[in-house]
């Protein structure tokens, strides 16, 4: 669903992102792991078009920029980034518009409005809402066209405890009627029982990949890896 090859960003000569190459597959759920600083958001954004960039990006055959593309591409930014004047009912109807959704689709965002408590918030407008409240409603923004591809940067700041369980069981739910996920995160724990593929960054770079069946077949400690990566042990050993 997604082929990523040879990305590099640079900012003023320096790279963010330095040739990067990966896949995310559909059905699968597939993780950008590492600090702060690593790169991962930067390939999230250009991935989703809103960075140029070098390198070649594809979303199920299209170009990542095309109208094809976008149209079964989900994002959830890092900072919610909604309108202040419009309700979580005008976010979701902009949503409707812009992909065409008919009555049909209105049980599935009802679901989704009961599922992160937003049922009562639906006549309140972005300025007056948390970051919690604006994240939940990016996320249902985000779903509400059922994107074959859905990319979540640090999806599980500032949710509480009961939307990020119901956060955690829809992206099983999707993984398993086939869309394709990738996940960027610096907070390895919090994907722990999630993941299906990982790469660790580290300055701009994946120093390592690993699939579950990998790690479940050598007992090799994902973390530790993780942490041999961040906090400095040579790449070659980690690789």
């Amino acid at each position: 669903m997604l082929q990523v090859r040879n990305l590099t960003k640079l900012y003023d000569k320096t790279p963010a992102c330095n040739d990067l190459s990966f896949d995310a597959k559909g059905g699968e759920i597939t993780i950008l792991a590492g600090p702060n600083g690593a790169g991962k958001s930067t390939a999230i954004k250009s991935i989703v078009g809103l960075l140029r960039f070098f390198g070649q990006i594809t979303i199920d055959g299209h170009p990542n920029k095309s109208i094809d593309a976008k149209q079964v591409l989900g994002y959830v930014p890092e900072i919610p980034n909604l309108y202040e004047a419009l309700t979580v009912g005008e976010h979701l109807e902009f949503i409707r518009r812009a992909y065409g959704l008919d009555q049909s689709n209105e049980p599935y965002e009802a679901e989704l409005l009961r599922r992160f408590e937003l049922e009562d918030k639906k006549d309140k407008v972005g300025k007056d809402l948390s970051k919690g409240m604006q994240q939940k409603v990016s996320i249902c923004c985000a779903l509400l066209h059922h994107p074959r591809l859905l990319l979540l940067d640090e999806p599980l700041v500032g949710l509480d405890p009961h939307a990020i369980k119901q956060l955690k069981e829809l992206l099983g739910e999707l993984r398993t009627g086939g869309t394709a996920i990738l996940v960027s995160t610096h907070m390895l724990d919090s994907v722990e029982d999630l993941w299906d593929t990982v790469h660790i960054m580290m300055n701009g770079q994946i120093k390592a990949s690993r699939t579950r069946a990998q790690i479940a077949e050598s007992n090799e400690s994902l973390s530790d890896l993780f942490f041999q990566i961040t906090e400095g042990a040579p790449a070659e050993e980690a690789e």
